[in-house]
């Protein structure tokens, strides 16, 4: 294990990081409604400590094999998310805990949305942007940016790329170098937060709701500038551009790159692809659902209203996001249970959202439909299919492996929350809001963390990371083969 150049890398990272730290205090200038010196004191601190590790190990730049980028990878969202915690332990403004300032980084870095702050209405711009900003920086994995600025300090990437990107195939790559993929995603990635931000200002938001709400829109964070999410707009238009948004974050990002990087536009792309058509039925079905159950009930005054509230949820709770426009909690128990339910498949292979992933969940239902062909021709021969492709075994077990990981570490984060005295119903949907970073939960943890305790909120952070990181990617680190030479 090369300890020594992992310690390095992980210097160099952290500076990095640490300009992520100088934007808050520009806005906290700009705004001069406080919050600028945490930011510069965060920022003074994060530089020193990369530069306290990268210094005594500046010479070591031996090659990473694969142990060695699951290591830092852990690291990487391990020491980012904790220095990420220092600019909310030195604002006055928000007055939070230090487990409270590490669950709120951890919750914007992850993508997860859960959030123990109560008055978002008042804080001050920059802890607003700067949560935002963390979504946004982890919506695509800080790792993929390093990948695309490594190279040039001499440090290959692609063990770091395999380790972090999400979906159930991770040795492809979308251009020959490594350090070019990263680079198209995020510009990929940066073109569709310009126009979400566009999207929302010409909706009717201002310009500072609209910039940071397109990073947790894209990034499939949830997080708001307000207590009411996007319910406090009260805008059908806007709520109809974070639908658009959220749909297309939760596409494999590769389709997007095959869609309008080669060869001109090209959308006949995403129609052959097995997965976004699946994502679309989802969609389709929830929302259906959704639409009729609330309009049997009457909660609302008109069918356009109970559309809109029902594609809106569906969406949102479904892609990860957990953005809200509306109590859903608040409807009858059989929708935010389906809701929640629905978290578990998230978006694509490849996207921004949380959760199994669209695509294992079609490889299960696949080899589940195999098995009961099985049953009734013990003699044949059959393969399991994605488009024209026959897929090996080795992936079919790979994917029933992390599903098994998933609910082992489902049910053991749940069995401890209920060890901590929390009740059934939070219990659960707090461990699959936190493990499918979704955000919000039902009960009480239904429109924040802030009331349950602190051992809870450590065991949600830890399914957090367990969620961002697909389970395997943090498991591993738990084997005792991992640490053999």
């Amino acid at each position: 294990m090369q300890y020594r150049t992992i310690i390095r890398i992980t210097g160099l990272l952290m500076g990095l990081f640490s300009l992520s730290l100088l934007p808050p205090a520009l806005v906290a200038v700009i705004y001069k409604d406080g919050g600028g010196t945490a930011f510069i004191q965060a920022f003074v601190l994060s530089l020193f400590l990369g530069f306290i590790l990268w210094y005594p190990n500046r010479r070591h730049k031996k090659d990473l094999r694969t142990r060695e980028g699951f290591l830092l990878v852990v690291l990487f969202w391990g020491v980012l998310g904790s220095i990420g915690a220092v600019p909310f332990i030195f604002s006055s403004q928000p007055d939070l805990s230090i487990t409270d300032s590490f669950f709120e980084s951890f919750s914007a870095l992850t993508t997860t949305g859960a959030t123990v702050i109560v008055g978002l209405d008042y804080l001050p711009k920059a802890i607003l942007f700067y949560r935002h900003l963390l979504q946004w920086l982890g919506g695509m994995g800080i790792i993929v940016l390093a990948v695309a600025i490594l190279p040039v300090l001499g440090i290959g990437g692609m063990q770091l790329y395999r380790a972090e990107m999400p979906g159930p195939v991770k040795d492809s790559k979308m251009t020959p170098r490594i350090a070019e993929t990263a680079k198209a995603l995020w510009y990929i990635y940066f073109l569709l937060t310009v126009a979400c931000a566009f999207s929302y200002w010409v909706a009717g938001m201002n310009v500072f709701d609209a910039i940071c709400h397109s990073f947790s829109t894209i990034a499939i964070g949830g997080f708001s500038t307000y207590d009411a999410s996007i319910g406090h707009f009260d805008s059908p238009a806007i709520n109809m551009v974070c639908v658009v948004f959220l749909l297309i974050a939760a596409l494999n990002f590769s389709l997007h790159f095959a869609a309008f990087t080669r060869r001109g536009i090209n959308l006949r792309v995403y129609f052959k692809d097995a997965e976004f058509k699946v994502l679309i039925i989802v969609q389709l079905v929830l929302t259906g659902i959704c639409f009729a159950t609330l309009y049997h009930t009457g909660i609302y005054d008109s069918p356009e209203e109970t559309f809109d509230y029902a594609l809106f949820q569906a969406v949102s709770i479904s892609t990860t996001a957990g953005f809200g426009t509306e109590s859903f909690h608040m409807w009858p128990l059989f929708l935010p249970m389906l809701l929640i339910f629905s978290s578990f498949i998230g978006g694509c292979g490849g996207s921004t959202a949380g959760g199994i992933k669209v695509m294992r969940m079609i490889l299960l239902l696949k080899q589940g439909s195999r098995e009961l062909k099985r049953l009734v021709h013990p003699r044949g021969m059959f393969s399991i299919r994605i488009g024209n492709k026959a897929l090996p075994d080795r992936v079919i077990d790979a994917v029933w492996g992390f599903f098994s990981a998933y609910a082992l570490v489902f049910v053991i984060c749940m069995l401890a929350l209920l060890a901590m005295g929390m009740d059934n119903i939070s219990a659960f949907s707090a461990t699959a809001a936190c493990l499918n970073n979704l955000g919000p939960g039902l009960g009480e943890v239904a429109s924040n963390y802030a009331s349950i305790n602190d051992g809870s909120k450590w065991i949600l952070l830890l399914a957090m990371l367990f969620g961002r990181l697909e389970v395997f990617t943090l498991l591993v680190l738990f084997t005792p083969t991992f640490w053999r030479s």
